[in-house]
């Protein structure tokens, strides 16, 4: 049965949160406030948080340094997924990844559909892997932040979630790069 196995250890990740908005500032940022006590309380480590404006080049200037920095595990970003003329986060962030984790998207949609219906097929939502870090593209409203996080995230970046968890594989996501 999937679950938290509580007779194993946990292992704490260290997670980095990036609000991708033209409008927001640390005092009305409430996605990347939530997205960030929301890892705080599962026992992860908040790495870093950041709001960059709707554009490519800050965007991949940021999640370069991040994936560039080795203790940082995981980056989500929050904002930008959807279709109008300023939402550019995946268009930043996939050309980025190694490799894409669909699984992440079409799971997070799933999740939506219960909440928001056909809306869902407005958001953009992606996951992917950049070298050893993983990273996880949100829509920027608050409650999908909630469901990306208490539906998947939190979950997946648990060492004790059974059958299989991302923690468990981190050691050997660079096995092909050699030394």
């Amino acid at each position: 049965m999937p679950g938290i196995d509580e007779s194993l250890p946990f292992t704490p990740v260290s997670i980095a949160v990036m609000t991708v908005s033209d409008t927001r500032t640390p005092k009305d940022d409430k996605s990347g406030t939530l997205l960030g006590h929301m890892l705080q309380e599962s026992g992860h480590t908040l790495a870093d948080q950041v709001i960059v404006k709707d554009d490519i080049e800050p965007i991949q200037t940021q999640i370069n340094k991040w994936v560039q920095t080795s203790n940082i595990d995981a980056i989500i970003t929050t904002g930008g997924t959807g279709f109008t003329g300023r939402d550019v986060t995946p268009e930043a962030v996939k050309p980025l990844f190694d490799k894409e984790i669909d699984g992440f998207s079409a799971l997070f949609h799933q999740l939506s559909y219960e909440k928001v219906g056909t809306s869902t097929i407005q958001s953009r939502a992606c996951g992917g892997l950049i070298k050893d870090t993983f990273v996880f593209c949100i829509p920027g409203s608050p409650s999908a932040c909630k469901d990306a996080w208490h539906g998947i995230l939190k979950y997946q970046l648990d060492s004790r979630h059974r059958p299989c968890n991302f923690v468990e594989i981190m050691p050997r996501l660079r096995e092909h790069i050699s030394t």
